[in-house]
């Protein structure tokens, strides 16, 4: 079970001010060492008695109240001091970022809700540990297609391949800026909300934008082919992407960033597995809200099993397939798709693979503006 999973079958009283056990706690210290008062005065008291009906010195009587006393005090002292003990083992690995151990909740007292609280504190840190770690691999995995690219255009001017004509630096000036704002949104990491990143969300032309993202896809590739640079992205010059939109005239409501990451990553998965000279088609129809979206990714390779189809989305997954199919194709990183649902998440939508008659088919459905107004 997940760090997130675990706090949220976990219960904490003491964090929330809640009495556990119905309200009732008939096993609490307090009630422990009123009970050690009262086993003390009662053995004083009975030895007494002995001492008076036995006539037995008064000295002989107070020491053994004293060691009775005492075995019993010990006693209680050792079932307090154990769980703080374990505890403060504990608190130490998790400030020495080690979030993996956790308390024993075996207790019915208030040492007992202070393990549930440091147990809860420790899933917390672990998940914001975890989060960090995967947004940094989800960065890293993103700069790398506008860096490939920026280094294929300045490569081709200085080799003398292309000329550096206005076209040519619109296209280094694009990705220039798109890296600029990957970086702007590692920057802003500490204006993260619970692991919500805010979205930009405009209205906007969907052809023209889909037409702008497969170019872009097209030009990296057939660059990449010359570029070693084992990032895990396809380096496929052989697949025709093929776009289409209906109507024509098109409109959506959702940040054009995120939605750049989501269909980038699906047409890489995409033609890494395409078949040589296959076709990938992607496909944008309206949604049944205003301004909303379905997009379609669809390509001809060997699908996906059904059995796959809930883990496809998990990060580092590579699928079942052992190796990639069709030229130039690696093994992947496995974070593409984990990309692509973590950004549809964001705008409140939902990503899924469906049926499909031959190849693997993903839809992706984007609100629009239902998930500003719910």
């Amino acid at each position: 079970m997940s760090g997130s999973g675990r706090q949220a079958a976990r219960r904490s009283p003491g964090a929330l001010g809640e009495e556990p056990w119905g309200g009732v706690r008939p096993f609490s210290i307090k009630t422990k060492l009123g009970a050690l008062v009262v086993i003390a005065v009662l053995i004083t008291t009975g030895l007494s008695l002995v001492a008076v009906h036995t006539q037995t010195e008064l000295r002989f009587i107070t020491v053994f109240s004293m060691i009775a006393t005492l075995l019993i005090t010990q006693f209680v002292a050792h079932s307090l001091t154990m769980p703080l003990d374990e505890m403060n083992t504990v608190a130490r690995s998790i400030s020495q970022g080690d979030y993996t151990r956790r308390v024993r909740e075996n207790r019915r007292d208030e040492l007992g809700d202070l393990a549930q609280t440091i147990n809860v504190m420790a899933d917390e840190l672990e998940a914001q540990d975890n989060q960090r770690k995967e947004l940094v691999a989800n960065v890293s995995h993103e700069l790398r297609t506008p860096i490939a690219g920026l280094r294929a255009v300045l490569e081709n001017i200085v080799d003398g391949v292309t000329e550096a004509d206005p076209e040519t630096m619109r296209t280094a000036l694009k990705q220039t800026e798109r890296l600029g704002r990957l970086v702007e949104t590692l920057l802003d990491l500490s204006r993260l909300d619970n692991g919500v990143v805010p979205l930009k969300a405009r209205r906007f032309e969907v052809w023209p934008y889909l037409s702008g993202v497969l170019k872009e896809a097209n030009m990296v590739a057939s660059v990449r082919a010359g570029i070693a640079s084992g990032s895990g992205s396809h380096t496929r010059t052989d697949v025709h992407l093929h776009l289409d939109v209906s109507p024509p005239e098109l409109t959506a409501h959702a940040d054009p960033e995120r939605i750049h990451q989501v269909v980038a990553n699906l047409i890489d998965n995409a033609v890494k597995h395409s078949p040589p000279h296959g076709r990938v088609t992607v496909k944008a129809r309206r949604g049944p809200q205003p301004e909303s979206l379905v997009l379609e990714v669809l390509d001809e390779g060997p699908g996906i099993p059904r059995s796959e189809w809930h883990r496809v989305f998990e990060r580092f997954n590579r699928g079942a397939v052992t190796r990639p199919h069709g030229p130039g194709s690696d093994g992947g990183t496995g974070l593409g798709l984990a990309i692509a649902r973590w950004a549809v998440d964001l705008h409140g939508g939902r990503i899924g693979v469906a049926e499909s008659e031959r190849g693997c088919r993903i839809i992706v459905t984007l609100p629009g503006l239902t998930s500003l107004t719910s």
